[in-house]
């Protein structure tokens, strides 16, 4: 008989995460190939203002953003990891800002000063107040947290330093801005549906990635936990890629 598995482990991985997880690196890389090749004049210009692509896109960042708040809500139970949880943010905020610094160089009229990588950070340190709360309060909250940025706005909150929460009447135009706002929505829908599955048993996991065979599902795991590193470099990647067929094809 198969012992059930000790999910309180974190060497215990879940295959449907991680599948998730690649599928939305994939989404993410032919979004953002889709935007280079409009950059270098192979798309029309305008293509990815389409609301199809406008879309896509958002569904990939809620993704990423859902998974986030999955996957916190299984690390962290019984009990919140701390050297662990600690070492992650940090991991997060640094590649955060790398991105905002690198951004600035090569665009500085529309850097990313809070993308995908910052709200997954303030979202994880929000997130740890949802870890323990009732399962409905947690639902409730993604509710408010998606519907509030729809009907309450502010001036107040117009300064450069406070348009990241979501909530201003006007911010700074920037290549991708996912505001608090209601971005942190999708993350609690991940810790409500996390917790929700293991209240009803439908978690299970399945062997630790270092037992498992040569096959898809591991290379699947291997992006899964290598997405950061993925997410970093596949734009220098595909910009080089282009750039260089842009050459060989004069």
């Amino acid at each position: 008989m198969t012992p059930k598995p000790n999910l309180s482990q974190p060497t215990a991985r879940l295959a449907t995460v991680d599948v998730l997880k690649s599928t939305a690196l994939l989404g993410m890389i032919v979004f953002h190939f889709a935007y280079d090749l409009e950059l270098f004049g192979y798309l029309a210009q305008g293509t990815m203002a389409q609301s199809t692509w406008l879309t896509f896109a958002r569904i990939v960042a809620g993704s990423f953003l859902f998974l986030s708040g999955v996957g916190l809500s299984l690390a962290h139970f019984p009990t919140i990891r701390w050297p662990d949880f600690l070492r992650r943010l940090k991991i997060i905020s640094l590649a955060a800002f790398v991105i905002t610094l690198s951004t600035y160089i090569a665009v500085p009229d529309q850097f990313i000063y809070f993308g995908i990588l910052h709200v997954i950070a303030v979202s994880s340190l929000a997130g740890l107040l949802f870890l323990r709360m009732n399962v409905l309060l947690v639902f409730l909250a993604a509710v408010l947290v998606f519907v509030l940025p729809f009907f309450f706005r502010t001036e107040a909150l117009n300064t450069p330093i406070l348009t990241w929460i979501g909530l201003s009447t006007q911010w700074r135009p920037s290549m991708d801005f996912e505001p608090f706002f209601p971005w942190f929505a999708p993350f609690l829908a991940g810790i409500f549906s996390a917790r929700l599955a293991r209240q009803f048993g439908l978690i299970s996991a399945g062997p630790p990635p270092e037992t498992m065979p040569n096959s898809f599902l591991k290379k699947i795991r291997w992006a899964s936990r290598h997405s950061l590193t993925i997410y970093l470099v596949h734009q220098p990647i595909l910009i080089g890629v282009i750039w260089g067929w842009s050459r060989l094809a004069l």
